[in-house]
């Protein structure tokens, strides 16, 4: 017969000491924050894995597949090479319009996707969250491996583009890297915040598009950045174009056309751009962090 224990409340040890001494914890308490950073670093394997699956599930139906990867913002970047840089002429003051227009494109792309994902990492996999105890965070900090592994090959295309339309290679390429891995770092903490939100109030997948839209008009993806500086209206109200010109986006694709091409125009000195960009990273980063751990208890629920 299996043996139990029962608590004598006779003993003179309060229950809360007793708990503690057997490892107990009160059902359904939040952990503190490093408790959940331990616990998220514990399932690290579990989230290498699932990105796996949702690669392999996403494009492994496709006669392309992983192909996919590289299309999309090839496409992208021809569509609106075509709309924006031969129709509408916006290519002025840039000397190598392509590069710059392809760079853009690609790190928008890399945010946009990390977005649009996120605000479903929650609502779409209830039925996992439902049947298993895991950090919640692991499903968006998934989606953003998912989207940086794609964007591994996504960079590589673009580094062919901007050498064949005659950038040089130099040293600066190596700062590729750093840039890459702080938009990551500013990616989840978006993600996280989406997925949260994403959770809370259903109509944000709706409006996630029309979000992403204005974001990319506002980012100079497709048009030299000096556009700011020189509108009127900007320029009379110094306080909203240091505002605009702050965009972490902005502030991430000026970095990478700063790192891969010469002679491009930028919104700010490259310093106060790395410093934007180390913010932008710590703020969103961390926040998105936090703001998602504090809803953990109530994903699943309702």
């Amino acid at each position: 017969m299996t043996q139990t224990a029962v608590a004598d409340s006779d003993t003179g040890i309060p229950l809360r000491e007793l708990a503690r001494r057997h490892g107990l914890t009160a059902a359904g308490r939040l952990p503190s924050l490093p408790a959940y950073s331990r616990q998220l670093w514990s399932y690290r394997h579990f989230i290498a894995s699932y990105a796996n699956a949702k690669v392999t599930s996403s494009l492994g139906k496709t006669r392309l597949g992983m192909l996919w990867q590289v299309l999309t913002p090839l496409i992208n970047a021809a569509v609106y090479y075509v709309i924006f840089g031969l129709v509408l002429s916006t290519a002025r003051g840039v000397d190598n319009f392509v590069p710059y227009l392809c760079t853009g494109v690609f790190i928008f792309q890399f945010t946009q996707s990390v977005v649009q994902a996120g605000v479903q990492a929650i609502s779409g996999n209830l039925g996992l969250i439902r049947a298993l105890h895991f950090p919640r965070a692991s499903l968006p900090l998934a989606i953003t491996t998912v989207e940086v592994r794609n964007m591994f090959a996504s960079m590589a295309v673009l580094m062919l583009i901007v050498v064949g339309f005659g950038e040089p290679l130099t040293l600066e390429w190596l700062l590729v890297v750093p840039i890459f891995l702080l938009q990551s770092i500013f990616n989840a903490g978006l993600a996280m915040a989406a997925a949260r939100l994403g959770s809370k109030v259903a109509d944000i997948k709706q409006l996630v598009p029309f979000i992403m839209r204005i974001w990319l008009y506002g980012s100079a993806v497709l048009y030299p950045v000096t556009k700011f500086s020189s509108n009127e209206f900007l320029h009379s109200h110094k306080w909203l174009l240091y505002i605009v010109e702050a965009n972490p986006l902005l502030v991430f694709i000026d970095l990478m056309r700063h790192a891969l091409m010469e002679e491009v125009p930028l919104a700010a000195s490259p310093m106060v751009l790395w410093l934007e960009a180390i913010g932008w990273a710590l703020v969103v980063g961390l926040g998105g962090y936090v703001y998602f751990w504090r809803g953990e208890k109530g994903y699943g629920r309702g």
